[in-house]
């Protein structure tokens, strides 16, 4: 009788503590930009063969700032998640990074370890794409050449960093930059500011928006069962990094 009921509440607790471990719920949140953005430099494209599909103008895109503040192209992510053994990237879908009227679609992508980042060549002349990580941080650079109708380009990373260069050598105004977490908890935020960070366990986290540019924002967030699990970043307006 004693061992019976002692197996019974061994097992209820198990089961009690397997459900606050699987317990998890959706951050989301917006990120705004206060103040006003630098301008873009223009850039001119006629000189680059099959890159005036749309014009032989453009610009850069480092800030993607709506009429009301809203911020895009901001990567946010918890802290302190690294070193965890928690990267899905093996098993997860490809991330896609464009050609396209010859520049970079999108500009800020985020991928876990071991995630595919799949790489296309939309337009109807050679690009290389330039892959250069820090140097120290245990990824590997790459150059593949990809000409009009190759294949996709499939590329992955083993460590965490943050925004890894991509360029273009033939067209040296082409730019995209990817941050690799070991973890599957961040975001980019879109065009509006919105952003969600799916399936983050119940508990006490910072977690942080960093643009490349305009520098880095940190709050504290408890993570609740059912939420609203919300928040709100407001990034300072300081003068753009001298970094291209």
């Amino acid at each position: 009788m004693t061992i019976t009921r002692t197996a019974t509440i061994i097992s209820v607790l198990c089961a009690s503590m397997g459900l606050r471990s699987a317990s998890a719920a959706d951050i989301t949140g917006t990120v705004t930009y206060k103040g006003t953005p630098p301008a873009e430099k223009e850039i001119d494209k006629s000189a680059g063969e099959g890159c005036t599909t749309h014009g032989a103008k453009g610009t850069t895109h480092h800030y993607f700032v709506g009429a009301n503040g809203e911020f895009g192209n901001v990567t946010i992510y918890l802290e302190g998640q690294a070193g965890k053994n928690l990267s899905t990237g093996a098993s997860a879908p490809p991330v896609v990074l464009d050609q396209k009227d010859c520049e970079y679609t999108p500009v800020i992508l985020a991928v876990q370890t071991g995630q595919k980042l799949k790489v296309k060549n939309s337009d109807p002349t050679t690009h290389n794409v330039h892959v250069q990580p820090a140097e120290g941080s245990g990824n590997k650079g790459a150059n593949p050449i990809q000409p009009a109708n190759s294949p996709d380009l499939s590329l992955s990373f083993d460590k965490p960093e943050m925004f890894v260069k991509v360029a273009c050598d033939v067209h040296n105004w082409m730019f995209a930059w990817v941050s690799v977490f070991d973890h599957p908890y961040f975001a980019v935020s879109a065009k509006d500011g919105t952003f969600k960070i799916s399936n983050v366990p119940a508990g006490k986290y910072t977690i942080v928006a960093e643009h490349r540019k305009a520098g880095k924002a940190t709050q504290q967030i408890e993570v609740k069962d059912g939420g609203p699990n919300k928040v709100e970043f407001v990034m300072p307006a300081e003068a753009a990094k001298s970094k291209t």
